[in-house]
């Protein structure tokens, strides 16, 4: 028994001496790279072929936009801006007047062609002046209608035929006046063109005249207005009382 132990021991013995010293290599290969690359079959036609840098750098640029997707800006596009109208001036109220019956039909007739609508209005007014500067009554309307044409010829357009049934019926009114120096001083320049059978008398309380107003209109309509306001030149524009 003894005998079989200290043969194996140098069978063991001798085994670890034969490794130590390489003698067992042919039948064991080596473990490392130089030696296994020798044993490769042509390992000289053998190359290392680098990556290509642009595809290693898009490889680079895949792996960090599968980790972090890239961040693209997003604009927010703003509602378009509407243009902001300028608002339209509007005169809240003004009045013309004062009219007798024919002039207030003839300025009303003229007013039709600005479709004015609910923004015109009437209001009687009740006045009264106090002296008139007047040519004394005629014998019928056609003698006042050619007074009127000779009144015309002088240079002197503001004046009307009175048709009232009034002691003055038929005479030619040139102004009425608040006070009797202003239609002395209306008389003197009447005289200046040439008018000589004007005179200068009282005016007592006058039938009822007519004040027109017109509200909520635009600048436009006024320029309009006043183009038939200047056809009347004894009235007056003012603002609404």
């Amino acid at each position: 028994m003894l005998k079989i132990l200290f043969g194996l021991l140098l069978v063991i013995n001798g085994g670890l001496y034969a490794f130590e010293h390489g003698y067992l290599n042919s039948l064991i290969p080596p473990s490392h790279d130089p030696l296994r690359l020798k044993q490769q079959l042509n390992p000289d036609l053998l190359k290392l072929v680098p990556l290509d840098k642009e595809k290693a750098e898009a490889g680079k640029a895949e792996k960090v936009a599968a980790v972090e997707p890239e961040k693209i800006p997003q604009t927010v596009e703003k509602p378009a801006e509407k243009p902001v109208e300028k608002p339209v001036e509007v005169l809240a109220c003004t009045e013309i007047g004062n009219f007798d019956a024919a002039e207030a039909k003839n300025f009303e007739a003229k007013l039709t062609s600005l479709a004015l609508g609910e923004r015109l209005s009437r209001r009687q007014i009740q006045e009264n002046a106090r002296f008139i500067v007047y040519i004394p009554p005629l014998a019928n309307k056609e003698t006042a209608d050619k007074k009127g044409g000779e009144l015309k010829r002088l240079g002197v357009d503001d004046f009307f035929v009175i048709t009232e049934h009034t002691a003055l019926q038929w005479g030619i009114s040139l102004g009425i006046f608040k006070s009797e120096e202003a239609a002395r001083n209306h008389l003197a320049a009447l005289n200046q063109k040439g008018v000589r059978s004007a005179k200068v008398g009282p005016h007592h309380l006058s039938a009822p005249k007519v004040a027109f107003q017109f509200r909520r209109i635009d600048a436009a309509t006024k320029a309009n207005l006043d183009k038939i306001r200047t056809t009347f030149p004894r009235q007056e524009a003012r603002a609404c009382t």
